[in-house]
């Protein structure tokens, strides 16, 4: 993965789509000292059956803000896109574009936008829309022409900078992020505090979740040559 950047832009669909593997690789680049944001599309209400949407969504933004904060993220923004039903299209592009031309990042971060996991297991709507709609806003963002309505607010400029889209889950990787194993746990904890989320997913205490889930997802990574622990993205190049 590139190393010579200073701010990037997580951009996802649902609270805890980052915690799934990719907040260890975001812990690391905080503890960098680099400038990560999170943007959600939408507040996740409707991913707890066992819950109202409202409640959800109070909820889930709640663990969220606590799980960024685990891994050094102070600013997580939310667009208010419907969950379960995000539409790709000119409003998505749209509202990730204006995040990108405030934030001004050099990366923008997402997630797998192909139609499976691993080549097996089919992908939600959400995360395809969200992943290609991620994609288009990066060229979108630095056309002058395109959204000028945006220009008119304090601070917004077109922004050409983003330099590549990073997806993380991709079956295709392309690239290797080395993380420690703080990383990795900063990562369990900071999935452990999706608590109401997982709790509905699954039996087990969140922490144990946590931890298990990671270390699937560092097994089906393939290790660096002095051992250490990676996560894979597929990148995205200007």
């Amino acid at each position: 993965m590139p190393t010579d950047w200073q701010r990037a832009l997580a951009v996802v669909a649902h609270p805890d789509d980052l915690e799934y593997g990719a907040a260890a690789a975001v812990a690391h680049w905080t503890d960098e000292g680099k400038d990560v944001a999170y943007l959600l599309v939408t507040r996740g209400e409707a991913g707890i059956d066992t819950m109202d949407p409202a409640e959800a969504a109070r909820v889930r933004v709640d663990e969220q803000r606590a799980s960024a904060a685990v891994v050094g993220v102070e600013t997580v923004e939310f667009l208010d896109h419907r969950d379960g039903v995000i539409e790709e299209g000119v409003a998505l592009r749209r509202d990730i574009a204006g995040a990108i031309r405030r934030h001004r990042p050099e990366l923008l971060l997402t997630l797998n936008a192909s139609d499976t996991w691993d080549g097996v297991h089919w992908n939600s709507a959400d995360h395809r829309a969200t992943g290609r709609a991620t994609l288009d806003a990066a060229m979108d963002a630095g056309n002058r022409w395109i959204f000028t309505e945006q220009l008119t607010q304090e601070g917004v400029r077109p922004w050409d900078g983003v330099r590549w889209v990073a997806t993380a889950g991709d079956p295709a990787t392309t690239h290797l992020q080395e993380i420690t194993d703080h990383d990795v746990e900063r990562a369990g904890v900071s999935l452990a505090e999706h608590r109401a989320y997982l709790s509905a997913l699954s039996d087990r205490e969140p922490l144990v979740y946590a931890r298990e889930f990671m270390a699937e997802v560092l097994a089906g990574t393939a290790a660096l040559g002095d051992g250490g622990k990676a996560l894979g993205f597929r990148l995205y190049e200007r």
